[in-house]
Order: C-alpha cells, then structure tokens, then sequence
C-alpha cells in the first residue's frame, strides 16, 4: 500500500507496526522446518498472514488495512502456500478475487498492481505443481482483466526478466536481498508507466 507516493527507485522499508494476525516477514527467515508463506508485498511494509490457510486469512484483513493505511495502491507478490498445500489453481484464484473485493470495500478507488506466482525449486522436479503454478497465473491474469475498472484499475505486472530462484532466494522459494531488489523493480517500472508514479527503476548496483 502506498500512502502517499514516495520514491520507489530505493529499498522499501518496514516502517509500520504488525497488523493484528499479520507478521512482518523481513525480521528473520523462517526456520528450516517451516513451510513456505505467501506474500502480500505492499509499499511501506511487507507483510504475510500468520496463519496456514492464505486464502481465507489475508482477505478479511485487506479491507481495514488498506482504509487505517488510506492507501491508494496496493502492491501484491502472491505466494506459493495455497498451491502447494491447500488448494488448486481455480480455488486461489477465486481468493484472488475475494481479496479485490475485500481491499475495495476499505478503500473503493484503490488501485492494484499484481505479480504472478514465481515457481519455486519444487516446481523444477514435481510437473504437476508446476502445471498448476502456470494454471494459476493464467487464472490470475484473468482475474485482473475482469476485475479492473476506471475507478479501480487492476494492472498485471510480469516475473522479473532477471529473478533466477538459485539466485534470488535464500532457500529456494522466498526472496533475499537481490530477488527482493528485482521484485521493487518489477513493480516500479509498471507504476512508471502505467501511472507516472516514481521513476523508472535504478538499482543502486547490480545485485
């Protein structure tokens, strides 16, 4: 969520207090034991729901985020955890759709950039997960071209051309440093030039 518009050519920091059931995922990894989580990523703080079930936990907490925040975008990198443990690609995406509806009813003229789902490591080995990652992200298109309106446009951003998952995360699946640089980019350059919002995207070096 970004309120009021700043420079998106730097880093995001996490400037804001845990939501209640919200956790902040850039204080420490999570131990080796744990399964992946999905990322909600918004502009100031990134967070992820607490709890297993994605789907039916960020939804509810969108709408009173995004009105106490009084954002007017709202930026969304989608995790893996749904996919790969709970639901199929047709039942996310209908939680996808669920989650417009519920940030809209905090804030109606929001407006929305998502990310598809990058495949993890788990994708390079097991077919039919990586059969239903690409499912999803053809529903999740979708799901942006119906949704969007003139008072609350919905735009698709693209995997960034350079995210490489042996590269650009610390354990296959969530980002670190890099991926997270590539990730800002991606969204900054769609705020660039579909809104006029920032400037185009200059990483400090070459992460």
């Amino acid at each position: 969520m970004a309120a009021p518009q700043r420079d998106l050519r730097r880093p995001v920091q996490d400037r804001r207090p845990a939501l209640r059931g919200v956790r902040h995922l850039r204080r420490r990894p999570p131990p080796a034991t744990s399964t992946p989580s999905p990322a909600s990523r918004t502009t100031p703080a990134a967070t992820s729901p607490a709890g297993a079930r994605a789907g039916s936990t960020w939804s509810p907490l969108i709408g009173p985020a995004a009105r106490a925040g009084k954002a007017d975008v709202l930026l969304v990198s989608l995790g893996l955890i749904d996919l790969g443990f709970y639901t199929d690609a047709p039942q996310t995406a209908a939680n996808v759709r669920r989650f417009v509806e519920e940030a809209r009813a905090g804030r109606p003229a929001i407006r929305m950039v998502l990310l598809p789902v990058i495949p993890n490591v788990r994708a390079e080995s097991d077919a039919p997960f990586a059969a239903e990652v690409t499912r999803f992200n053809e529903l999740l298109a979708k799901a942006a071209a119906d949704l969007s309106t003139d008072a609350s446009p919905i735009l698709l951003g693209a995997r960034p051309s350079s995210y490489e998952i042996h590269h650009d995360t610390y354990d296959g699946t969530h980002p670190n440093a890099s991926g997270e640089h590539r990730i800002a980019g991606e969204f900054a350059s769609v705020l660039h030039q579909a809104w006029g919002i920032g400037a185009p995207y200059r990483p400090d070096r070459d992460a």
